[in-house]
């Protein structure tokens, strides 16, 4: 796959200060990847004007005109039928054939529900997830799911798993990569039926899985790289993701304000410098822009709509980064000779 050419399909309207922010965005990207073309969906006025700022794009951008754009505010409801707006064209040509992957910086519920209208989920998955690459103690992991479904079964707790166990192992190169199960508590009682039911179904699948399933993590243990792999339903991610995302932001001001109100400590600021600029490069969350919409016949990238141009070429990266990886493939691959629901019944009937 890496001596292919890879298409990704870009909204180039969606989030703020578009399409300014996205066409520098693919600017930077693609100087980091020599081998991906892109289709760039929007106003061809606006979008025209941005892509002159930058001529080596020239070689390697193509301009679909789309008349109009998914607002912030809109509904999926709204949208989701409207083939006039760039992020449903841009969509539309991962679901062609035209594009292996689509970008969008735009309106979250919108992206969702047209990625899955248009491409479907795979096989044997019955719900796609939203997945995030973060940083931790000692290196990177995967969560999901961090909003696509507030509610889960066991049998979609076992699918983010497998999917999740499979990101990890081609994005962030861990050869057997940990996976647990959010939740309040570590012994087996704890928790909500499905996500009991879902623990039984992974520890009696883990070996046809080929999956290290190591059980429950607690939320204070995320940071600490006790698990590549996170699993919990839509909510419960969520509400995980941005309790750490705002700890790790009050801590940095915290730190912040003790310094400049205390004299003294200036002192300590020259040896303070390179551990400083590495723990604030390893946490900087413009390296971890591109949540990831898995399940899916086709990879859908959902960038944060307040990315920069560098953030959002992270987001391109990424998305090149599985498609040279066969990640849909891989995963549709991996389900086809497995049969969650079966395993589900089986420990149901144990049970009773």
């Amino acid at each position: 796959m890496s001596d292919e050419l890879i298409t990704i399909s870009v909204d180039a309207m969606g989030g703020d200060n578009s399409p300014r922010i996205v066409i520098e965005g693919l600017s930077i990207a693609s100087k980091n990847n020599p081998d991906v073309r892109f289709l760039v969906f929007g106003d061809e006025e606006k979008v025209s004007a941005e892509l002159k700022k930058f001529p080596r794009l020239k070689n390697v951008c193509e301009l679909r005109p789309a008349p109009e754009v998914v607002r912030g505010e809109d509904k999926p409801s709204q949208v989701i039928r409207n083939k006039n707006t760039s992020m449903y064209q841009a969509i539309e040509a991962v679901k062609k054939g035209e594009a292996a992957a689509v970008v969008s910086a735009g309106n979250t519920g919108a992206l969702m529900a047209i990625s899955k209208m248009l491409l479907k989920t795979i096989q044997k998955i019955h719900r796609p997830a939203i997945v995030s690459i973060m940083p931790h103690r000692y290196g990177k992991y995967v969560m999901l799911d961090l909003g696509a479904n507030s509610e889960c079964s066991a049998v979609n707790l076992a699918e983010f798993a497998v999917m999740g166990n499979i990101l990890a192992k081609h994005a962030l190169n861990i050869e057997r990569p940990r996976v647990a199960l959010l939740n309040i508590g570590s012994e087996e009682m704890k928790g909500r039926d499905e996500i009991r039911h879902a623990l039984q179904m992974l520890k009696s699948a883990a070996d046809d899985l080929d999956m290290d399933f190591i059980g429950y993590i607690e939320p204070h243990d995320i940071p600490f790289g006790k698990a590549d792999v996170i699993v919990a339903d839509g909510f419960t991610g969520n509400v995980a993701l941005k309790s750490i995302e705002g700890t790790a932001k009050f801590a940095a001001s915290m730190l912040k304000n003790a310094v400049v109100r205390t004299p003294l400590s200036w002192l300590g600021l020259p040896f303070m410098y390179f551990a400083a600029r590495k723990v604030k490069k390893i946490m900087n969350p413009k390296l971890y822009n591109g949540a990831m919409f898995v399940g899916l016949n086709g990879l859908s990238v959902k960038s944060h709509g307040g990315a920069d141009g560098f953030s959002f070429s992270v987001a391109i990266n990424n998305a090149a980064l599985l498609v040279r990886q066969n990640f849909v493939p891989t995963i549709s691959s991996e389900l086809e000779d497995i049969d969650l629901e079966e395993v589900s019944q089986d420990i149901f009937y144990d049970v009773l």
